[in-house]
């Protein structure tokens, strides 16, 4: 059995923006965000998730019109449902819009909803729009179009509505409660690099009519992202340098230089890995972020002082909650932080 790429598309840029939330609800709002590794944009939909062995899949179509009615709706399900009776399985099916005309869900304070929240009637004609569209793709067949099969797809679908702005989705990387978080323009730029990286994705080779028999053979055509970029962008944009270049930090060099000359580059190496340990650490993402705010304060309120100086005033606890560090990839940490905000004076 084989999955044959269809219904691909270049974006607008409402529809770049819709996405880049969507992509971000995946990474920082799904219940199952945690699981998800990989990004991948326009292959099996507008953007699907992946985990890191390529197990799992869950899928979104996004729609950024704000008053999206019933029947709408279904036909925005048309790409979801083409998945649901593929070969490949798939975790959700999630259709992420922008919003929905008020005739649609039973409780309008919910943004986040299953089939049971949406009116008797709309699910009529949410159906009705799902059918006809379905009937009009040459890459559905009409013996997959029954009631039966409508109705348990419809069973497995979220539908999300957009309520927050771009600057909110990139806050949620950095996490709410620290206080480093930057201005909204910021942010929104930050929201925008992104969308950009995502867009290109689409001016790769095209994809459409290729066919792939397992899940992996999407990352071949490299139209994804990974959690890890997307981070590592966010902390790059936060200390004006990319963390993870080639050289020795220049407030790290005291420290390096007294390295034995033939365990400098290991030495420097582990340090990097360490570093990128602990930002992609899941299960210490709040801590992470409580250190890198620590650190970042104590360095603009001390300037003049030492990489090994910041170190011996950083709370203990706070350096201690993040085991990816030992006492050298700390001090190195620390003093990529510090490069990147001495190059911002």
């Amino acid at each position: 059995m084989v999955y044959t790429v269809s219904s691909s598309e270049k974006l607008r840029k409402s529809a770049a923006d819709s996405e880049t939330k969507a992509l971000l609800y995946l990474m920082n709002f799904h219940e199952n965000n945690d699981d998800i590794h990989y990004f991948v944009v326009d292959f099996f939909n507008d953007l699907t998730g992946m985990d890191r062995m390529a197990d799992r899949l869950w899928d979104i179509q996004s729609k950024g019109a704000k008053n999206n009615s019933p029947k709408a709706l279904g036909r925005e399900l048309v790409t979801l449902y083409k998945n649901f009776v593929s070969y490949f399985e798939f975790d959700s099916y999630i259709l992420f819009v922008g919003g929905v005309s008020s005739t649609v869900r039973i409780d309008s304070t919910k943004n986040i909803f299953k089939i049971d929240n949406i009116q008797v009637n709309a699910r009529e004609k949410l159906k009705e729009g799902l059918v006809e569209e379905a009937q009009s793709k040459n890459y559905i067949n009409s013996s997959d179009i029954s009631v039966e099969r409508i109705e348990e797809f419809l069973n497995n679908v979220l539908f999300v509505i957009d309520d927050k702005e771009p600057s909110d989705y990139v806050k949620s990387i950095i996490k709410d409660h620290i206080a480093l978080i930057p201005k909204n323009d910021e942010l929104t730029a930050i929201f925008n690099e992104i969308r950009k990286i995502q867009s290109d994705k689409k001016n790769t080779d095209p994809v459409e009519g290729v066919t792939i028999t397992s899940i992996d053979q999407s990352l071949y055509y490299y139209r994804h992202l990974t959690s890890g970029q997307i981070k590592t962008l966010v902390i790059g944009r936060l200390i004006n340098k990319n963390p993870f270049e080639k050289g020795c930090p220049v407030p790290f060099i005291d420290i390096y230089t007294s390295f034995p000359p033939e365990s400098r580059k290991d030495a420097l190496e582990e340090c990097k890995i360490a570093f990128s340990r602990a930002l992609f650490n899941k299960n210490c993402a709040e801590e992470f972020w409580v250190l890198f705010n620590e650190t970042y304060n104590k360095i603009l309120d001390y300037p003049n002082k030492s990489v090994e100086e910041i170190f011996n005033l950083l709370d203990k606890n706070t350096k201690q909650n993040c085991p990816d560090f030992d006492n050298l990839s700390l001090k190195y940490f620390i003093a990529t932080v510090k490069e990147g905000l001495q190059n911002d004076n």
